[in-house]
């Protein structure tokens, strides 16, 4: 007799698309990779436009390349990316060059993309 539960002893399968990773986000999808090169899906959040988009990327893809993409279509006007930093769970990812892996993401995982100089808040 089965349980009903479907997954148990399956092993997750990386060609789908994680709930959390398309919360919220912009129907248009960010690729990175080559044709055939299995990517996962995360979120990047950019708090100063309050707009989120989907990336799909190889774990091998740079947190840079990621950043150059994710600024170019969620804030398109903006030519220095260097004015930005990534975080991922809340610490800045210091070095840019590093893959997604090496940084520990997964898919369904959310970068922020924020501004490296915080603006007061005016009341």
């Amino acid at each position: 007799m089965t349980s009903g539960t479907g997954m148990q002893g399956r092993a997750p399968d990386p060609t789908r698309v994680p709930v959390v990773a398309s919360l919220r986000v912009r129907p248009d999808v960010i690729t990175l990779g080559s044709d055939g090169e299995p990517r996962i899906s995360i979120r990047v959040e950019l708090p100063e436009v309050w707009d989120v988009v989907r990336v799909d990327a190889p774990l091998t893809e740079s947190v840079l390349t990621v950043k150059t993409r994710a600024l170019t279509a969620l804030y398109p006007d903006h030519d220095h990316p260097a004015d930005f930093v990534v975080k991922r769970n809340g610490i800045e990812v210091r070095n840019e060059m590093a893959s997604l892996a090496d940084i520990g993401v997964s898919s369904g995982s959310t970068l922020l993309l924020t501004s490296r100089r915080r603006r007061p808040v005016r009341s």
